[in-house]
């Protein structure tokens, strides 16, 4: 059969598309099974190596050219103090600066600047955890009066978070063969995977601003523990 002229010309227009513009159209493949999405999350105890804190001096000051003279002053006794201690150069950095004028306020009356107020902060990490409780009694005792922290933390996480990972995977597979069981069926195999998340050990409680060294006799312990890391995974699995 001849085809006829509406028919030869949308064969005649087809060919003139360019190959690069023509989508072949695929059929989704339907699993021969029954699918089954599981969310797990795997973990791994580590001792934190690593404390960030962060250290700083607050000061007042009629003018704010005194206020920041004092800070000053305080800060490069703290940084000394750090470079006497031990702490290596970066592993210290400047973490805020700010200087906010103090006021005083009156009813009906517009509020009057009553001085200047100075803060200077550096975050400090400390690879011996052990060590950095007496550090920090030796900053408050060169004059830092606001110490926030610790923040416990691993240097290396890669490790830890591999094992939670193979966790993960082993808990969704238990999972989905107690599924698989319960419904009479068998696990074939593991379709999809993908990575959710994962966390890093969380911060301790602050540690409150200390406003005179007479507050540092006691000396200062810092006790790492133990912290997770956990590794959270979706993996999709067909029963049969």
């Amino acid at each position: 059969m001849r085809p006829t002229l509406a028919a030869a010309l949308i064969l005649a227009s087809l060919a003139t598309v360019p190959a690069a513009a023509q989508v072949a159209i695929v059929p989704a493949t339907i699993p021969d099974g029954t699918v089954l999405d599981v969310v797990a999350t795997g973990k791994t105890t580590r001792v934190p190596d690593v404390a960030t804190i962060r250290a700083g001096v607050v000061t007042q000051g009629a003018t704010a050219a005194q206020a920041l003279a004092d800070s000053a002053a305080r800060m490069t006794r703290v940084l000394a103090a750090l470079k006497t201690a031990g702490v290596a150069p970066r592993d210290v950095a400047t973490a805020n600066v700010s200087l906010q004028p103090q006021y005083r306020y009156e009813d009906n009356k517009p509020p009057v600047i009553t001085g200047y107020q100075a803060s200077n902060s550096v975050s400090i990490r400390f690879r011996d955890i052990a060590r950095s409780g007496a550090i920090l009694d030796i900053l408050v005792g060169q004059g830092a009066n606001q110490i926030d922290g610790p923040n416990l933390s691993l240097e290396q996480p890669d490790a830890a978070l591999d094992e939670a990972r193979v966790d993960a995977v082993k808990q969704a597979r238990a999972r989905a063969e107690l599924y698989a069981r319960a419904a009479g069926l068998s696990v074939a195999r593991i379709m999809t995977i993908s990575e959710a998340g994962e966390n890093a050990p969380p911060p301790p409680m602050p540690m409150y601003a200390m406003q005179s060294a007479r507050l540092a006799k006691a000396d200062t312990m810092i006790a790492p523990g133990e912290t997770d890391v956990t590794v959270t995974v979706s993996v999709r699995f067909l029963l049969k």
